[in-house]
């Protein structure tokens, strides 16, 4: 049985790139590629969906942040239990 590719993101992002200029068909990029065309769809499909993600304001940074918080909390919880806890 044959073993499924796996591309990494860049290369990824370069098909979809070309896939959303539309100088070239899908079914074009699919041979210059070497990938189905399905799987130039899916990219140029969630590159589309992730474009609003890379440009709004601060949304990265609020997640991080609300991350760190997080993982704070839940540092100060384990304190509290080992500490509390009849070892």
């Amino acid at each position: 049985m044959a073993k499924r590719k796996t591309h990494s993101a860049s290369f990824k992002s370069k098909v979809a790139l070309e896939a959303i200029k539309g100088e070239m068909t899908v079914a074009e990029l699919s041979v210059k590629y070497g990938v189905h065309p399905t799987m130039v769809t899916k990219w140029k499909k969630q590159a589309v969906e992730g474009m609003a993600d890379t440009f709004s304001r601060g949304s990265r940074q609020a997640r991080d942040a609300d991350h760190h918080v997080r993982i704070k909390e839940l540092h100060a919880k384990i304190g509290e239990l080992t500490v509390g806890s009849p070892h």
